[in-house]
């Protein structure tokens, strides 16, 4: 047993290894690269793993796990607050008229009722692996497309939990079900039993969230051993999967009722920091695993039948999608990555089938027919995005070129701005303003559409990709304005151009003083963060109106910015270690208000007035 997981194991990784920088070298991503590579290793091709799938999906499942907790743990309950509208309007459209279509297909199959409504409900769900992987990698996330796509996946995600409860209402023979099943507690329950029985398990675990592991993780916290929080963090993904599965339930949906309960406690950054190094290995065998569960055999020998129903199944879920996006007003492109992105058929396909399969509501042979069908629309996702990319968009969405230009300083600036946000764009005035036409890129085509009606000459693209960098004059610019709001993506972009145009100075906008550390890491000097100057400018307003002169709370808030920048210098090696961090964090700000007090007792204020003539004004007229 050990061996052969240890094979498993072995060739899953080399696959990766192998398969993945292939498949990013010629453009494809990847989310193909993982499925290819699980193709060629798999059961129906070399056959290095598989046994014809016995085991292939327990690789899919535990990746599965892994990314649903850490998916849960994001989702601040604020912020599902404040998208609640768009998660409820486009998720319940989706999943509603998406489940209805399908039944009415089955039904005219010759499907009961009962076995329709339960394919419906398992076809309607989506990918929110692939999904979510492919935006990040493209950079989409932040983009409108992107909102709506999230929100769509969770609600499908929520939504599984009622779907499993109802099935076992649907069954046909639940004692002939449950006779095939065993190491259950459900065993031999009838239906309804059944459901109250899924709906008590979802409560306990929401419960222990709130009541058990917070305290738990309290308690591990005093201890102050990280090797020790790692452990209990992976302790509760793989206490909470164990307990789902023994009642029956998908453990990959336990995890993640238990990530969204830790997701507003005080312990869900270190939850994130000690998973995450997991997470991308977990999800590259979650991709493999699907390439090998595409079941060729059965391919191969209904063919038709098979094609058919993928064609089928991605043509209606792509309409249902292209029509909420649209009451969602999307423009054409955005719709499109939209549409083509979720209409494949989800993982918790893989969880729904199988409890169906459990409890006969469907045959062996049309379950392992949805299997593949599933396993296929997948695999086909990745190609079906490239193809929107590289042939459909150019010709028919936004187009990635800049309008004709009345200078050549169009496309050879000395500055490249990256993003044309809030920040990137009052960069870019202020530069305008003084007579610098800057480079603008920019990968949201709703911002690039309103920018050209503002005025803006933007070229849409991905500044993150090299040949786009180059048509905006990489090779002969002198700055860099790395200003895109994803950190991720900005450091993406920023490792890149420090490679392959090191002439570039780079000049790095960072949301926060986290973000800054991690810039500053990589070696970049240049670094702007959001909030700082705003907030210095702020505090010096508000020191005018309590009385102060106005050169001198200008020139305290110069200082102030000189000093935080210094003291960051100093934090930065520390920021791993949290006691050693908070210790030192604490000194700074003692040493900083120090030399404030300094400053302004060295610095009398008595001539600033000869600089202040707001103030001098004032006087002159309270005297008249």
């Amino acid at each position: 047993m050990t061996s052969t997981l240890l094979h498993d194991a072995l060739i899953y990784l080399a696959a990766a290894i192998f398969f993945v920088p292939i498949a990013k070298r010629i453009g494809m991503g990847s989310v193909l690269g993982y499925l290819i590579g699980g193709i060629i290793i798999g059961p129906f091709c070399l056959g290095f793993v598989g046994g014809e799938g016995k085991d292939v999906m327990h690789f899919a499942e535990f990746g599965v796990v892994m990314m649903l907790f850490l998916i849960g743990l994001e989702l601040e309950p604020s912020h599902l607050w404040r998208i609640r509208r768009l998660i409820l309007g486009t998720g319940i459209l989706q999943l509603g008229l998406t489940t209805l279509l399908f039944l009415a297909m089955f039904l005219i199959f010759g499907f009961s009722w009962p076995a329709a409504l339960a394919c419906g409900l398992a076809l309607s769900m989506s990918s929110t692996a692939i999904v979510l992987q492919t935006l990040r990698e493209k950079g989409l996330s932040a983009t409108q497309s992107g909102r709506c796509s999230f929100a769509v996946l969770l609600f499908q995600d929520i939504s599984v939990i009622p779907i499993l409860a109802l099935l076992p209402l649907l069954a046909v023979s639940t004692v002939s079900a449950q006779s095939g099943e065993s190491g259950t507690l459900l065993q031999g329950l009838p239906g309804w039993a059944q459901t109250i029985a899924l709906l008590l398990a979802v409560n306990l675990v929401v419960a222990s969230g709130r009541f058990l592991i917070v305290p738990f993780l309290r308690f591990i916290a005093r201890l102050h051993l990280q090797e020790l929080f790692t452990a209990s963090a992976l302790f509760i993904v793989i206490a909470t999967a164990s307990l789902m599965t023994l009642v029956g339930l998908s453990p990959a949906l336990g995890t993640f009722l238990a990530g969204v309960v830790l997701a507003n406690s005080e312990y869900r950054h270190e939850l994130e920091s000690d998973i995450a190094p997991f997470k991308g290995v977990l999800l590259g065998l979650f991709f493999i695993s699907v390439g090998t569960a595409v079941n060729f055999t059965l391919i191969l020998n209904e063919p038709l039948k098979i094609l058919t129903l993928v064609c089928a199944v991605i043509a209606i879920k792509f309409g249902v999608l292209a029509l909420t996006g649209k009451l969602s007003r999307l423009s054409f492109d955005q719709n499109l990555l939209f549409s083509l992105g979720l209409a494949q058929v989800g993982e918790f396909a893989f969880v729904l089938f199988s409890f169906i399969s459990q409890l006969s509501i469907l045959s062996p042979s049309w379950t392992d027919t949805m299997m593949g069908v599933t396993a296929l629309s997948m695999t086909v996702t990745p190609l079906l995005l490239m193809i929107n990319e590289r042939l459909i968009l150019p010709r028919f969405g936004t187009l990635e070129k800049m309008e004709t230009a009345p200078d050549a300083i169009d496309l050879h600036s000395p500055v490249i701005i990256a993003g044309f946000g809030h920040f990137g764009s009052t960069v870019g005035r202020f530069l305008r303003a003084n007579g610098i036409q800057a480079t603008i890129l920019d990968n949201d085509s709703d911002r690039v559409d309103l920018l050209r009606k503002m005025g803006f000459r933007v070229f849409y693209g991905d500044a993150t990709r090299v040949d786009i960098l180059k048509a905006a004059g990489a090779d002969q610019a002198r700055i860099l304005i790395a200003a895109i709001g994803s950190p991720e993506i900005n450091s993406d972009l920023i490792e890149k151009t420090r490679k392959l145009f090191p002439h570039l100075s780079i000049m790095a906008r960072a949301e926060n003083r986290l973000d800054a550390y991690h810039l500053m890491e990589t070696g970049i000097t240049d670094i702007y963060r959001e909030t700082l100057d705003t907030s210095v400018r702020l505090g010096i307003d508000c020191l005018v109106k309590l009385g102060f002169r106005r050169y001198s709370a200008l020139r305290s808030g110069q200082n102030f910015i000189r000093y935080d920048e210094a003291a960051m210098q100093k934090l930065a090696p520390h920021r791993h270690d949290k006691e050693t961090y908070i210790d030192n964090f604490r000194e700074e700000i003692q040493n900083q208000e120090e030399l404030l007090t300094s400053d302004r007792e060295s610095n009398p204020t008595r001539n600033d007035h000869a600089w202040d003539s707001e103030s001098l004004r004032k006087e002159f007229d309270h005297r008249r």
